[in-house]
């Protein structure tokens, strides 16, 4: 748990058995609920011995890991973890389908319009809004971090795969595809991220795969990444040294077109990750590692393959001795629309929203509890709130949907802030 002093600066982190005594004692006060942070009234940063934490931040297209921890002598005790699930797609469709508008627009018989010039001028370092997203949200979030804990220190992956380990003098041979050390590990880590692994031929997941060559090095084959792809055991075993078009014919061109295909999502974190390490570096000092380290670390630790435990896992370290049991799931949903009217799917206006974004004080995407004494909803429901005219609110909970609970019967816990929060234990993937 996040612990602020009475004049709102971080303090080290705590316990949650320790923060529910300090607030039955009425020492504390509860300054935020989620993340939950409590503020003492009786302490200050002077009087306290401050250790320091550090971040670990694992950048991805969809999804990006942040872990706070302390770090001593090569050793790392996991403290909190949150997972930030990103709407880059969202936007990106957004865009598409006000480009359209605007092209439909242009082609009506409408009253005539003077041409517009193409003059403008992008920025140095411009980015596309579905990928300054991306950055915006993990800095919102590094700093909302470094606000409610004592940041020192910020890990991030600047790179995903060291290209200069892939691509280095020394040829790999034989069994060093399937036991490198780090250069190996590079390779695999990105072959494993562009064929989401599983199996080139079978497609079965969660068991070893192999490095294959689809067009064999015995038959002049390189061993350049377009030429790798990942074979369970038995598939590269049947394949032995013959080409992709001779053991399967009939996805041949497939796996061709895959194996030489560029990855969307890792360009799109690859074009993110440099952005956020200069952002970071303006902040906090930042140290900088690669996705195959990330990955070794995690392995030589034995654990599990998620986003806040590769986050823990980013940059030097030894060991990893502690863990945290749940992850917070913080997605980005937005802040509303400014669009007034609604359309139908020909075209023509459905309905027209409110002007006024509040009624009872409450606005969509508060997080509430309502108690119900009586009736189909009868019970205590907290969660996310849609607003009514009317004065009849429906409530997103984790177990589903309340509907038209009277606002007298609703209190506000936390005003909206863009995001959805969810709680899964750590090693759980959400659907």
């Amino acid at each position: 748990m996040f612990v602020l002093d009475k004049h709102r600066a971080p303090l080290q982190p705590t316990t949650p058995a320790r923060a529910r005594k300090l607030l039955r004692s009425g020492r504390a006060v509860v300054h935020r609920h989620t993340p939950f942070v409590i503020r003492l009234k009786d302490r200050t940063t002077a009087g306290s011995e401050v250790d320091g934490i550090e971040l670990g931040i694992d950048p991805g297209s969809k999804h990006t890991g942040m872990a706070v921890f302390t770090a001593q002598g090569g050793q790392r005790r996991g403290r909190y973890s949150i997972q930030l699930d990103h709407r880059g797609a969202a936007i990106r469709k957004k865009l598409e389908q006000r480009a359209a508008y605007r092209r439909n627009r242009r082609s009506r018989n409408l009253r005539y319009r003077a041409p517009r010039y193409l003059n403008r001028t992008r920025p140095s370092g411009w980015l596309a809004p579905s990928l300054r997203h991306r950055v915006d949200t993990t800095m919102t979030w590094a700093d909302r971090l470094t606000r409610w804990a004592p940041v020192r220190a910020i890990h991030v992956e600047r790179v995903a795969f060291d290209t200069h380990a892939i691509s280095a003098n020394k040829p790999l041979e034989g069994a060093e595809y399937q036991h490198g050390t780090l250069h190996g590990t590079e390779v695999r880590e990105y072959l494993l991220a562009k064929f989401g692994r599983a199996c080139i031929y079978c497609g079965v997941t969660r068991v070893p795969l192999n490095i294959d060559h689809v067009h064999p090095r015995s038959k002049g084959g390189s061993d350049r990444t377009s030429n790798l792809v990942l074979a369970c055991v038995p598939c590269n075993q049947a394949k032995g040294n013959r080409d992709v078009r001779e053991f399967a014919p009939k996805q041949a061109a497939a796996i061709l077109k895959r194996a030489k295909a560029p990855l969307r999502d890792a360009a799109a974190a690859q074009s993110t990750r440099w952005v956020l390490w200069r952002s970071l570096e303006a902040r906090l000092p930042t140290h900088v590692a690669s996705g195959g380290r990330t990955k070794w670390n995690r392995t030589r630790n034995q654990l599990r393959k998620t986003h806040t435990l590769d986050a823990l896992s980013v940059g030097k370290l030894d060991t990893i001795s502690e863990t945290v049991t749940a992850v917070l799931i913080a997605g980005c949903v937005g802040r509303g629309v400014h669009q007034r009217t609604s359309p139908d799917k020909h075209g023509f206006p459905r309905r027209t929203s409110p002007r006024t974004k509040r009624v009872y004080g409450f606005a969509t995407g508060d997080l509430v509890t309502a108690v119900v004494p009586k009736g189909k909803y009868a019970g205590t429901h907290t969660g996310r709130v849609m607003i009514r005219t009317n004065g009849k609110f429906d409530i997103r909970t984790r177990h589903g949907l309340a509907a038209a609970i009277k606002h007298t019967y609703v209190r506000l816990i936390q005003r909206g802030d863009g995001y959805a929060y969810t709680t899964h234990p750590e090693g759980h993937v959400p659907k």
